[in-house]
């Protein structure tokens, strides 16, 4: 068991920010990626559309072993999380916006969350903004359009740097000193981000401390891999793969890329 893989899955190739954190972390593991691009962006759809997604997708990484399963997704982890983690046996991993480090380190009292619908009106959102900004301003903002456009491949389009600016520069007007990318998607959008809110302005996403909650998840279940060769990486993915293969460019070890028909 300790060899098979780690499974991620996502409402399309915004997890594969997470991967690439688990993977640095975790060089022996083998992994298994499944992008849902056919039916992103899980922003906009309901609960139960989302959980239903989810349960295919868990189903289909588990009948190809995986030991663990990381929902490296926010609005899949926010509306399913709980019904996966009680429906099957193997231990899951979920993605929430990083609200609580921004809440606690923000000197100006003021944190901006760029996320999607679905994250942003889930229960679970609510709890954890709800425990850690009392005491401070939440600027909240959906990133409707965001999702599409990275899927499309449109990274450094015009179309992306005019929703970022009409989404981020309200924000600023609060003197936000943190920003929370509250969907694994948003991470590959740092950099034009970066150009609107500055140096001053932290931009926080998930997938360091994802990483290091997987490694902790393995030994205490005692799933770690024994293997110290590189792991094995297989992407599967139910539209065209160019877009992915294009996010995984910089990637140096061996992986493989199947489009699927899902």
């Amino acid at each position: 068991m300790s060899q098979n893989p780690i499974g991620l899955f996502d409402s399309g190739i915004g997890g594969t920010s997470i991967w690439k954190e688990v993977v640095k972390l975790l060089p022996y593991e083998n992994t298994i990626y499944l992008a849902d691009s056919k039916n992103a962006p899980y922003g906009e759809k309901s609960t139960d559309e989302i959980v239903a997604l989810s349960i295919k997708n868990t189903e289909f990484l588990i009948s190809k072993g995986c030991k663990l399963i990381i929902v490296a997704c926010n609005t899949a982890t926010t509306n399913s999380i709980d019904y996966l983690r009680t429906n099957y046996p193997i231990p899951f991993i979920g993605i929430e916006p990083a609200i609580k480090p921004a809440a606690l380190f923000s000197k100006t009292g003021a944190i901006g969350i760029l996320a999607t619908k679905g994250t942003l009106t889930s229960k679970l959102f609510e709890k954890t903004a709800n425990e850690y900004t009392k005491t401070i301003t939440t600027i909240k903002q959906d990133g409707a359009g965001l999702v599409p456009l990275i899927e499309a491949g449109k990274l450094n389009s015009v179309e992306v740097k005019a929703l970022l600016e009409k989404y981020l520069k309200p924000m600023l007007q609060f003197d936000i000193d943190h920003l929370v990318l509250g969907c694994t998607h948003y991470p590959y959008l740092i950099p034009q981000i970066k150009k609107i809110v500055g140096e001053s302005v932290k931009i926080i996403d998930s997938g360091e401390a994802v990483a290091k909650q997987t490694k902790a998840i393995l030994e205490k279940h005692e799933l770690s891999t024994i293997l110290s060769n590189s792991g094995k990486h297989s992407f599967y993915i139910n539209t065209n793969k160019t877009v992915l293969e294009e996010i995984l460019k910089d990637v140096s070890i061996n992986f493989i890329v199947a489009e699927l028909n899902f």
